[in-house]
């Protein structure tokens, strides 16, 4: 009988540095083991996906059976093709932004997945920056995410030292049992994440009888396309940095509230990868394929959105 395959399940609100993590596991702790990395994403195309296959990863999107949208038949099936056909000795599944990681976590706990590979660690990632807006306006996704973690790693704690201790306690207030690491992503040991002080995983269900309290606030669950929009934009055009900067500033004042933006947009020498989050945007080079910007947030207006960078909502 084969080898079961790990599965280590990368959850975190939008834009709370999934990717990033994606790529330090890559290059400290994986290199050379068989890894298949499944992208699950809300929205049309997956651009974390374009840079991280420049890399030399295969990476399956599995947009069709989107998780979060609620349709966990594809995914299943998706994943158990790869499995079977790959044979990966670790999976690295990357659910969206907006996805709830207990629906994750049952898809892969099924038969139909259990028989190949079985979760050994949910880690999640909190933005220390943004984790009380996020909690305040968008719990029933940001708590399922916490709440459901066997890790939390907090994000951008070297940006915002004096805000740590607070992301802590949110965390703590949603999930005790949970490990929570605050020291900045350079001293945190790969390797570490994935394997240390993680128990065997028939030895994983036996705490579960903390009050789940929190759980009551809303009346029912929602599904993520009834409380985001996702608003895709494809475009030929050619963009300096300064060009590009303007229209993210102009984002912040769209209509709606824009919670995450990133995509890979052409330059005159070069191609650039775009990530915004309300407050904060990066511009850098990249090798990936350009001209799509994906967009997720509230309200959004997709023809004012398309004509801040001049292209066509896909």
């Amino acid at each position: 009988k084969a080898m079961t395959a790990e599965i280590f399940i990368i959850s975190g609100f939008l834009g709370a540095g999934k990717t990033t993590l994606i790529q330090k596991l890559l290059r400290e702790a994986l290199v050379g083991e068989k890894t298949a990395i499944v992208e699950n994403d809300f929205g049309e195309i997956s651009v974390d996906a374009a840079l991280l296959r420049t890399g030399g990863i295969e990476v399956t999107e599995l947009n069709s059976g989107c998780i979060c949208c609620g349709i966990t038949g594809d995914f299943v099936k998706s994943l158990r093709g790869l499995l079977t056909r790959f044979e990966p000795r670790v999976v690295l599944i990357e659910p969206s932004g907006v996805g709830k990681l207990s629906d994750i976590a049952a898809a892969c706990a099924g038969p139909d997945i259990g028989a190949l590979a079985s979760v050994r660690r949910k880690i999640t990632v909190v933005d220390v920056k943004r984790c009380q807006m996020y909690r305040d306006n968008f719990g029933e996704f940001f708590i399922d995410q916490i709440e459901n973690a066997d890790l939390v790693l907090l994000s951008r704690t070297e940006d915002f030292p004096g805000r740590a201790e607070t992301a802590r306690e949110i965390v703590r207030e949603i999930n005790a049992r949970a490990d929570v690491l605050t020291q900045p992503w350079a001293d945190i040991d790969a390797a570490g994440l994935l394997y240390a002080g993680a128990c065997e995983p028939e030895g994983c269900e036996h705490d579960h009888d903390h009050d789940h309290d929190h759980d009551h606030e809303h009346g029912h669950d929602h599904m993520a396309d009834e409380i985001f929009d996702t608003v895709t934009i494809r475009t030929d055009r050619f963009f300096s940095r300064e060009e590009l900067q303007a229209r993210l500033a102009a984002l912040e004042n769209a209509a709606g509230l824009v919670l995450r933006a990133k995509g890979v947009m052409r330059g005159p020498a070069g191609n650039w990868n775009l990530q915004y989050l309300p407050g904060d945007w990066r511009i850098e080079r990249c090798a990936a394929d350009g001209g799509t910007l994906c967009i997720i947030g509230r309200d959004l207006n997709q023809s004012e959105l398309a004509g801040i960078f001049g292209g066509v909502p896909a």
